[in-house]
């Protein structure tokens, strides 16, 4: 009885007082949902807070990819025009043609400069956002946390076009399913019975190594909040739908960094707060793996305070072009000197993230001044500080009402009410999604009235990956 008459007055203090988005509480010893040890503690995580995350995860993401997009491929090293990487005295200046521009800059902006979409406009889905839209739909419409691999394949093959038949056509009129490398190979591997993560094999799919669960992935970290162990769970079938090796580590590194933006000190300065995320993340790459020796490579560049276009055209010497620390994928990949690797990329995202010191502005210039295909990592990082703002807070950076409203229609097919939807209706999906993942994975409870989850803190450490996945 005393132990009830505890919670229910810890209950009424939260719900009536301003409380941290994490904080410790005692497990009651009463709920027959708390499988975990009475002995573990609890972190209690506001359900509405989230939710406005959620909405700046959606809506920093699309920012990002689609400011990104302006110079996607324009500079990829080497000799010619497109070797010459951008610096930062490039913002704002006029965006150069990109490798297949046949000589004509994006048609997104003039300049290298943001792409905002007002409160009268609707952003297009691409391949930043697109696959992930579609992994919080299956998990909603098949009621699981978890999903399996027909309803990955099932899902696969409903809303992703073949070349074959496609209504969609690319800016110059082209018939074009947006599906690229690995995703490209998974899905025609579907098309003939084939189930993931075979789709992801090696032996089936040569492309495992680019880039392409880096993009799709990342939100299952916040569909397990504090714990990057249900994180890694829930998002290894996904990721093995394409990628294994150091792409699959790559992925997982941001999934870790995505899970734990909910358990960040918030104390703690927005450049201390992404600096120790990454080094939980760090600890998630086997320590022989090229993935983390490009982070070490990185970090100490950053820490001798070097200039970031001096470690970026450094990182372009060391591993496109002397393929040092056992990254040797250029040798093979019929991309543009392995323009869409993995490697190369993550290494390139590193930059941007630990140079823009948690501020949101200041890391997406930097990712899209960065090279390659810069829309990717400058939408992986809109993404997490969209979270870690808030849409509101977004908002506020630009100083305008940015629009709500997502076209998934733009890259994929068979969605309701003719493929438009809202973040504010994402946002809620997630939630729902987070009340399951936190009962069934977790063994955390969900206080609908109260408006908060209690997520165990059990099993938060991370673990090295191991070769043998």
């Amino acid at each position: 009885m005393a132990i009830k008459l505890q919670l229910i007055i810890f209950l009424l203090a939260c719900s009536m007082a301003s409380c941290s988005s994490l904080e410790p509480v005692a497990p009651s010893d009463s709920d027959p949902k708390v499988e975990a040890p009475l002995s573990i503690d609890f972190f209690r995580v506001s359900r509405s807070d989230y939710a406005d995350k959620l909405e700046g995860f959606w809506l920093g993401q699309s920012i990002a990819n689609w400011t990104g997009l302006v110079t996607e491929m324009d500079k990829i090293g080497g000799e010619g025009e497109h070797g010459q990487f951008y610096t930062r005295d490039d913002w704002g200046s006029p965006d150069q043609p990109s490798i297949w521009g046949q000589g004509v800059p994006s048609n997104l902006s003039t300049t290298i400069n943001w792409v905002l979409e007002d409160s009268s406009g609707i952003w297009g889905s691409d391949d930043d956002t697109d696959i992930e839209y579609m992994y919080q739909h299956l998990m909603e419409v098949n009621q699981v946390s978890i999903l399996s691999a027909e309803q990955i394949r099932d899902g696969w093959l409903t809303h992703i076009y073949s070349e074959e038949n496609t209504p969609l056509v690319s800016d110059d009129g082209s018939k074009e399913n947006f599906l690229w490398v690995s995703n490209q190979r998974a899905h025609n591997l579907m098309q003939q019975g084939m189930l993931p993560p075979e789709t992801g094999d090696p032996e089936h799919n040569s492309h495992f190594d680019m880039i392409d669960a880096q993009l799709t992935t990342e939100i299952f970290g916040l569909l397990a909040p504090a714990r990057p162990d249900i994180a890694l769970k829930i998002a290894t079938l996904p990721i093995q739908t394409t990628a294994r090796e150091n792409a699959q580590w790559a992925s997982e590194f941001y999934i870790v960094m995505h899970s734990l933006a909910s358990y960040v000190d918030p104390s703690l300065s927005r450049k201390q707060q992404v600096m120790w995320l990454a080094q939980q993340a760090r600890a998630r790459l086997p320590r022989s793996s090229y993935s983390a020796h490009m982070y070490d490579f990185v970090m100490s560049q950053y820490k001798m305070g070097k200039p970031w276009e001096k470690v970026r055209d450094a990182l372009y010497q060391r591993y496109q072009v002397e393929q040092q620390d056992g990254y040797n994928i250029t040798a093979r990949n019929l991309y543009c000197n392995g323009c869409f690797a993995s490697g190369i990329n993550f290494a390139a995202s590193l930059i941007s993230l630990f140079y823009g010191e948690g501020d949101y502005k200041n890391t997406i210039q930097l990712a899209v001044l960065m090279g390659w295909d810069s829309d990717n990592p400058a939408a992986t990082w809109g993404g997490l500080l969209g979270f870690m703002y808030g849409k509101h807070e977004i908002e506020k950076l630009f100083s305008k009402k940015l629009s709500n409203r997502f076209n998934i229609h733009r890259t994929r097919g068979n969605f309701d009410n003719n493929g438009i939807d809202n973040f504010t209706d994402m946002a809620e999906q997630g939630i729902t999604i987070v009340d399951r993942v936190v009962t069934q994975q977790m063994g955390g409870q969900v206080d609908v009235n109260a408006g908060f989850w209690l997520i165990p803190k059990a099993g938060m450490k991370i673990k090295e990956a191991q070769y043998s996945q």
